[in-house]
């Protein structure tokens, strides 16, 4: 199918990046949300700007990419893309091809001031969350002081926000080593003093001593993976984390959870704290960024925000 035939399912995601690429854009950002199943016949296209790589995600083969990239190019007035490139997330290793311009297979992107390293289409993820943008602009505004403890940081995007905010040590716990030291140059990016970041790059359920070697915290994040496979479920594993947490906080922390699965209900990580630390109560939800707006958002990313007792 072609877009002039299909114009009428195609306008929303036309007219988003013809409003989006007709000024500057400076930080990265979700474009367009298919997979918010707001847009019948777009729920299988997400467009990520990375600057200066437009990233098209197809979680089913869009035919008419050649068509969609031409448009994209044609909308960019302020000439800031370099790159086109189309991810197939259904296939195996999700492939990407560039379809337009150069390859840039490592970006520095920012996002309110921070760098940030991205991969864009080298890998399933960019190396980069853009839906937990409120989160980092609420860790800058909430970490002074704090002794902070940021499990399955990944590439630390969100220990990055806390130093910005003035946190006085970050502790990260991820498995992934490349992960970890991908967060070690994001930390360099943003000038921040190395001897603030303590780094633990091994499995969480293997390393709970070590993890309480760096003190007790003021600041927990929990950003876990759905699913990895033979290392953690959130179905499964997270009961485990959370059954840890009276060991690890200082009086009155703030506790950042979230759960990110379609399979999980929306009170189920609430329900599992007050099941395994009764004491640590719910004080709200955090939300995601407006543009991942979703039909069902019970499936979507939920961020819970929980405080220890004082």
């Amino acid at each position: 199918m072609s877009l002039s035939t299909h114009q009428a399912v195609f306008q929303p995601l036309l007219q988003v990046l013809e409003t989006f690429l007709s000024t500057a854009q400076l930080d990265a950002r979700r474009v367009f949300h298919g997979r918010g199943h707001l847009h019948e016949g777009l729920e299988h296209i997400n467009v990520d700007w990375y600057a200066p790589v437009m990233l098209v995600s197809g979680y089913k083969e869009i035919e008419n990419i050649d068509e969609l990239t031409e448009l994209i190019v044609r909308f960019d007035v302020e000439r800031q893309i370099k790159s086109v490139v189309y991810q197939l997330r259904s296939s195996k290793g999700a492939v990407s091809e560039v379809k337009w311009g150069e390859e840039h297979p490592v970006c520095i992107v920012t996002e309110s001031e921070l760098k940030f390293e991205v991969q864009p289409g080298v890998r399933q993820n960019a190396g980069f969350f853009l839906d937990m943008r409120p989160l980092r602009h609420w860790l800058r505004q909430y970490s002074e002081g704090k002794n902070v403890l940021n499990l399955f940081a990944y590439t630390c995007s969100l220990s990055v926000a806390a130093l910005a905010g003035g946190a006085r040590q970050v502790v990260n716990v991820d498995m992934s080593k490349p992960s970890i030291n991908w967060g070690k140059r994001n930390h360099e990016l943003n000038s921040q003093d190395p001897r603030s970041v303590k780094s633990i790059p091994h499995n969480l359920f293997k390393s709970w001593g070590r993890i309480q070697q760096f003190g007790r915290y003021e600041l927990l994040l929990i950003d876990p993976p759905t699913r990895q496979k033979g290392s953690f479920s959130a179905e499964k594993d997270y009961a485990a984390v959370l059954k840890k947490l009276h060991k690890l906080c200082e009086p009155g922390a703030d506790i950042i959870a979230t759960v990110n699965s379609p399979y999980l209900s929306g009170d189920y990580l609430p329900s599992l704290m007050q099941r395994y630390q009764s004491n640590i109560r719910l004080i709200g939800e955090m939300e995601a960024s407006p543009e991942f707006v979703d039909k069902y958002p019970e499936r979507g990313l939920k961020i819970f925000h929980f405080r220890a007792p004082g």
